[in-house]
């Protein structure tokens, strides 16, 4: 009997996929370990191995479709000594299914018609006309609930029907066949809805991938049903910056060269782990309070956004730390990140600040309850030592789920978020 080769789960919340490429061809011979096919998953595109030996008899699922359910069959395997021609017969079934939407249309027709001279009688009742005098309103009403106005007498200024007298109306056989109609064209109604407001400008349909559903799902998500509570604090880096000036001169010799960013996300680390309370995730009837702090950092990529983990920030070191994100990035740009490395997460940092972004609010990745915002540095003028001067300065803004974090926790954690940036040798010591 034939292997079934089915499409794999190859993350834990992975529904469906895109088969994106077959790495194999019907008669090929393929022993356990051998690619067999790239997957792109709602993160990532990987390479999927085979793990029974035997022949490709059949390919399923053609490269390029989208939205294949985890566990469907995509390719059949003929084992040692079968026919590889064998399961060629499995596709006849198909051939019923193509001819069952033909004869559709034609009992959807029949019903249209059925309820057309129920239909044409109160339209003609309902339009007034030299027959029926009947105020607008009434009309209307007489429309929506299928009373035919022939038969209704009139009380208003020259036997003119009004409201009032629709109450003793009796509803004709329009009303029975408009529920039935009405579901019909509700499911079409729907499939319009994303075209342009005017299809005459110029215009280019881009398909979705699953990176772009998956974002544009969870955001929804997380604004609908996370309230959000945003708190932010200026900060001096001019003491951050010396400090990575002298690290990166000792560190030149090793090939490591800090970013402020690499630095920041030791700070959020060390702040978490000092403000525990911050350091958690809502499940709707428990809080689950984490022990360290792994960092969720959001890096753009062709198609959208992800963001891999450093796991443990507060325990690793600034050129550990910088090591460990300049390969998650590049990995993730190439879409090659184990899932392992981007789903989970206690808390998340964004950094738009080389884009010249002041300052920025950012939405919660669920499960998550908090993420920090973080704008540009830029010379403003800022008290130090009791004086008006001018400082390096950027803003930084916590995004915070209120249901798992007060609005006074959150703000200490900006507080001690802040020392440490504007002290810095105090989350390196």
């Amino acid at each position: 009997m034939p292997i079934e080769l089915k499409m794999p789960a190859l993350s834990p919340t992975m529904e469906e996929g895109t088969l994106a490429k077959w790495l194999v061809k019907e008669g090929d011979t393929v022993k356990s370990g051998d690619l067999l096919a790239e997957i792109e998953t709602d993160k990532a595109t990987m390479e999927f191995e085979a793990v029974d030996e035997g022949t490709i008899a059949k390919i399923v699922v053609p490269e390029g479709t989208d939205g294949v359910k985890v566990g469907a069959v995509i390719a059949l395997i003929a084992g040692e000594g079968e026919d590889a021609s064998a399961p060629a017969p499995a596709a006849k079934p198909e051939a019923p299914r193509a001819e069952t939407p033909s004869p559709a249309p034609a009992p959807a027709a029949a019903p249209a018609s059925a309820p057309k001279p129920a239909a044409a009688q109160a339209a003609a009742s309902t339009s007034g006309g030299d027959r029926v005098k009947a105020s607008p309103l009434a009309r209307r009403l007489a429309g929506q609930q299928g009373i035919d106005l022939s038969g209704v007498s009139g009380s208003g200024p020259n036997g003119r029907i009004v409201k009032a007298d629709l109450e003793g109306g009796k509803p004709g056989a329009a009303p029975a066949a408009a529920p039935q109609a009405a579901p019909a064209p509700a499911p079409q109604a729907a499939a319009p809805a994303p075209q342009p407001t005017d299809s005459a400008i110029p215009h280019e349909v881009v398909k979705l991938s699953n990176m772009r559903k998956t974002i544009a799902r969870r955001l929804t998500e997380s604004k609908q049903t996370v309230p959000h509570i945003y708190l932010t604090v200026d900060i001096n880096l001019e003491k951050l910056l010396k400090l990575r000036t002298d690290l990166n001169a000792g560190l030149e010799s090793r090939g490591v060269k800090l970013s402020v960013n690499d630095m920041l996300i030791k700070a959020l680390a060390v702040a978490l782990e000092a403000e525990p309370k911050c350091n958690v995730q809502f499940t709707g009837d428990q809080l689950l309070m984490f022990k360290r702090a792994d960092i969720s950092v959001a890096v753009s990529i062709p198609g959208g956004l992800i963001t891999p983990i450093i796991v443990d920030a507060g325990a690793k070191s600034l050129s550990k730390i910088s090591t460990e994100m300049k390969d998650l990035a590049a990995r993730a740009k190439e879409g090659k990140l184990d899932p392992s490395e981007y789903q989970g997460g206690t808390a998340s940092l964004s950094n738009m600040g080389m884009f010249g972004i002041k300052q920025f609010e950012a939405v919660i990745n669920p499960p998550q309850a908090m993420i920090m915002a973080i704008g540009a540095g830029e010379k403003r003028p800022y008290i130090v030592g009791g004086e008006l001067g001018v400082a390096t300065v950027m803003s930084a803004t916590g995004s915070f789920d209120h249901r798992a974090i007060d609005g006074a926790d959150g703000a200490q954690l900006m507080k001690v978020f802040k020392e440490l940036v504007e002290n810095p040798l105090g989350m390196i010591a």
